[in-house]
């Protein structure tokens, strides 16, 4: 029973899918993290829907492309988005450790968080316009990978500050158990993005684990651990750099 609430408070958590309403109890959320990265199948098997069929709505034009690139946003409500914006303010700001994680906490939107709001939406626009089915095949696993990297996070990496969503979902987390399971998507995922296709597969994997490193270093050098802001800053770059490393990758195929 506290497996299905698990789930239930999981998607209730981190999408605007309607679930049914339950009490959050701690016991309830021990294992909920583990159905984080179902959230992703949701998005990626959508996109891939859109993919096959959204021409014969919206055409092969920009309409195609915006809707397609809006279904992550629609479906999480944005809370990943969130996390990326007041990453982007606190991490423009320059200032001391203390002074960052006070602005993640801040509800106002800063004048960097807008430009990297348009700045990211502009090159996820450009590059999923290059998208193909093939590349989506691959792409849509990789909203379940970036899920299972950022829960993955949440249960090992040390914590910014005792309080917050992290720290929370942390805690009342069984952290061994949930860190297993989130290896155990990340080798699944790795093992489908290669079945799928290999070369593509390989380019959005090693994309995945730079940007996951690089995500540890700033979290832990300018923010002293992470925190669930970070990691939805985590899960928003990994994303968009895994679609425009592929994008290259093909298009430099294609020149040699």
């Amino acid at each position: 029973m506290n497996m299905l609430c698990g789930i239930v408070i999981a998607f209730s958590m981190y999408s605007r899918i309607p679930m049914p309403k339950i009490e959050w109890t701690k016991e309830r959320m021990r294992y909920m993290l583990c159905f984080f990265p179902l959230v992703g199948t949701v998005i990626g098997a959508i996109m891939l829907f859109w993919m096959k069929f959204g021409k014969y709505i919206a055409g092969n034009g920009s309409l195609f492309t915006a809707i397609l690139i809006l279904i992550p946003i629609i479906i999480t409500g944005g809370i990943h988005m969130d996390g990326f914006l007041d990453t982007s303010d606190a991490l423009s700001s320059y200032k001391p450790t203390e002074e960052k994680l006070a602005i993640l906490k801040d509800s106002h939107a800063g004048a960097f968080a807008v430009l990297m709001c348009g700045c990211y939406f502009v090159l996820d626009f450009g590059t999923f316009s290059e998208v193909d089915m093939q590349m989506m095949k691959v792409l849509a696993i990789g909203y379940v990978l970036s899920r299972a990297l950022s829960g993955f996070s949440i249960v090992t990496f040390k914590k910014a500050k005792n309080t917050g969503l992290a720290a929370a979902f942390s805690d009342m987390a069984q952290q061994r158990i949930v860190g297993t399971v989130m290896i155990g998507y990340i080798f699944i995922c790795a093992a489908a993005m290669l079945i799928a296709d290999a070369a593509m597969g390989a380019v959005c994997l090693i994309a995945a684990i730079l940007v996951f490193l690089f995500y540890r270093m700033v979290s832990y050098k300018k923010f002293g651990g992470t925190t669930g802001d970070l990691a939805g800053f985590f899960l928003q770059i990994c994303e968009l750099s895994m679609a425009v490393v592929l994008v290259m990758a093909q298009n430099i195929a294609k020149v040699l």
